[in-house]
């Protein structure tokens, strides 16, 4: 990376990152590179926390609505897109601010970590016997090959427990066995701020987000389904999307399909919070139920003492 270096707004899944995210980005004269997958995905605003047309208006965004659901940008494409978009950034003298909850997709962009060759061949059957077994045998089975990547990696994520098996089919090797640098944290990669809601809070703020946005979520599953991507949002990638497909189909119950996804949510957040404790790099501010407005201020003195570093 060159220019001025990262600065960082991280945080676990329904902390108000985003809400937050704007008014920064304004304050520090930055434009905001996502380092979160999901809103890759044209189409898919509701559950993924999409920044809104207003929200994009008002600061440029990198590496949102780059793909179509069903063509996943894995965490190799991410790093290229990044590197273009810092550098682009860059050219104009401005910070980047990176918003995200991925611990993965962070440590790619900000340490270059290294990732295996793929095998579409050996890919392409992993994916049908998840299609055909479900996600959660397929985890299993990474779990007794490769526990570390195991342990890193949702059951229900059927992409990317594809990944960790394919690389070990066709390397011989276990996915993790690539991390090496897992545990090399680069002090002057970037400047990073984390959202720290205590625990009830964040089940509190996980638990109304899944009641509020239900609806416009079934809105946009049926839309998405009928623009043919039925499959891909069973695949278990992305929470929220099958449980509204199930609902939509009647095989699940609207009060089962919230408690189901806020259940989802709560493990996906804690995972996300042990990706990023483990990273000596990031400050942590307190938050309540207001989330990350809440220490807005506080973020904002802190990310600014490093206005003119490179």
């Amino acid at each position: 990376m060159t220019g001025l270096r990262p600065l960082a707004l991280v945080g676990p899944t329904a902390s108000g990152k985003t809400e937050a995210s704007i008014p920064l980005a304004i304050a520090l004269g930055a434009e905001i590179v996502s380092f979160d997958p999901s809103l890759a995905y044209r189409g898919m605003n509701v559950w993924t926390g999409k920044p809104t047309p207003a929200q994009r208006a008002a600061v440029r965004h990198h590496l949102v609505d780059v793909t179509e659901p069903g063509a996943p940008v894995g965490v190799k494409a991410f790093q290229r897109l990044a590197a273009d978009a810092l550098e682009d950034i860059a050219a104009r003298g401005v910070h980047a601010l990176l918003v995200g909850a991925s611990g993965l997709y962070f440590r790619a962009l900000v340490d270059g970590l290294e990732f295996p060759a793929t095998d579409p061949d050996t890919r392409r059957l992993l994916e049908a016997e998840a299609l055909a077994v479900g996600a959660e045998p397929l985890h299993r089975r990474l779990a007794a090959l490769d526990p570390r990547a195991a342990e890193r990696i949702e059951p229900a994520n059927a992409r990317r427990t594809v990944r960790a098996l394919e690389v070990a089919a066709v390397t011989g090797r276990p996915f993790s066995g690539f991390a090496s640098d897992w545990d090399v944290y680069r002090p002057d990669a970037a400047r990073v701020a984390g959202v720290d809601l205590d625990r009830e809070a964040l089940r509190r703020r996980i638990e109304a987000r899944a009641r509020d946005r239900f609806d416009e979520l079934l809105e946009e599953t049926a839309r998405l389904r009928d623009a043919g991507h039925a499959t891909f949002l069973r695949s278990g990638h992305l929470i929220g999307y099958a449980e509204a497909a199930d609902v939509l189909d009647g095989t699940l119950g609207r009060d089962e399909a919230i408690g189901r996804i806020a259940r989802r949510d709560r493990d996906l957040a804690r995972r996300q919070i042990a990706w990023f404790r483990r990273d000596p790099r990031v400050r942590w501010f307190a938050a309540g139920d207001g989330g990350a407005l809440e220490v807005l201020d506080q973020v904002l003195r802190y990310l600014r003492e490093d206005e003119g570093n490179g």
